[in-house]
């Protein structure tokens, strides 16, 4: 280490002197996005639930590595390492969108990931669940990185718990409705978490509002108990015929007819396949990028977000890792949105400043 300080490390966009020292110091936080430990962002890694705790951050992000529930093709149990790689940025960010300097807002760390093993569904998820729920208890709004989307059922679970005696509504987009009885007899397929969720009384049917659905599944006897439960579904048409923001501005209102929060699960696929091919079940005629990041804003910057998911990046179908930057940029929204909250409510900044370390 140099034996000189700096008042501010420079960033990426930030303007040195020329011929400055090439020896100047830069925190880990604001080194290149692929020199270090890959956490998302380069966040400080809290994996501790003792140690998030005393902490006490704003969002952490939790990575849910299992696809052990997929119906066919694998490998979203890479997601949450790919989606965390999956920024060319190093350190602080503004948005653009948003003007607003998220980690100037918010504290945000990266606690790990839930301690998965393969070949076992009900252990995945009980650890998921402990993982999520450890981490909402220090006072953080949970973002899970998936994972197949199976894992929204432990996630959403363990939301609704904490939250409680306050109901929790649940905003999904997606391409499938993933409220099917059983896929060839499993209970807890990436094809039946919603059903699940509802059956075991975490979120009501009428609060339970999808978006994006399209497609050939599921069949007739699921839409059938979807329609007597009251879940509420906005396919592509409505969105091909109204616009996406009109159609989102509908699904919060549904969500948040009684209940008081919102959990927001993202599954990737519903994106066109033609810009997120990078996933398990793609369904051709989906939503834009920019469409959906625009949702992800709209969502978070309009309701208390109590946890969120992002889901069925599949790495190993990804040319270009264009899927894996897609959903990244999913979480950061939704942060920068938070952050925009946090500002407008006319909170001061965080005081961890991490990117103005000396």
């Amino acid at each position: 280490m140099p034996d000189h300080p700096v008042s501010r490390p420079h960033g990426i966009n930030d303007e040195a002197a020329p011929g400055s020292d090439p020896y100047t110091a830069y925190d880990d936080f604001n080194l290149p996005a692929y020199v270090g430990l890959p956490t998302f962002q380069k966040l400080p890694l809290v994996t501790d639930g003792a140690a998030l705790a005393a902490r006490g951050p704003d969002v952490a992000i939790v990575g849910a590595p299992f696809d052990d529930a997929v119906s066919h093709r694998p490998g979203a149990r890479f997601g949450p390492r790919a989606i965390r790689a999956a920024s060319y940025h190093a350190g602080a960010l503004n948005s653009l969108q948003l003007d607003v300097e998220p980690f100037d807002w918010l504290d945000v760390v990266d606690a790990g990931d839930a301690p998965v093993t393969p070949m076992d569904i009900e252990r995945a998820h009980a650890v998921i669940g402990r993982k999520v729920a450890d981490v909402a208890a220090s006072g953080a709004i949970p973002i899970v990185l998936g994972g197949d989307h199976s894992i929204t059922f432990p996630s959403a679970a363990a939301i609704a718990a904490r939250v409680a005696p306050r109901r929790l509504g649940i905003v999904h987009f997606d391409a499938h409705a993933d409220a099917a009885n059983a896929t060839w007899g499993n209970l807890r397929s990436h094809g039946t978490p919603m059903r699940r969720l509802i059956e075991e009384g975490h979120v009501d049917g009428r609060n339970f509002v999808q978006v994006g659905l399209r497609g050939y599944w599921p069949g007739p006897e699921t839409v059938a108990w979807m329609r007597e439960h009251q879940m509420r579904s906005h396919l592509m048409t409505e969105i091909e015929e109204h616009g996406a923001e009109a159609v989102v501005r509908r699904a919060i209102e549904e969500a948040l007819d009684g209940p008081e929060v919102i959990y927001l699960s993202v599954d990737i696929d519903v994106l066109d396949p033609g810009l997120a091919p990078g996933t398990g079940t793609p369904e051709p005629g989906g939503l834009l990028t920019r469409e959906l990041l625009r949702a992800v804003r709209q969502v978070a910057g309009s309701v208390e977000l109590a946890g969120m998911d992002v889901v069925e990046v599949s790495p190993p179908f990804d040319p270009a890792e264009v899927t894996a930057m897609a959903a990244h940029r999913c979480v950061l929204e939704a942060i920068s949105a938070l952050a925009a909250r946090r500002r407008a409510s006319g909170a001061t900044p965080n005081p961890t400043q991490l990117h103005s370390k000396p």
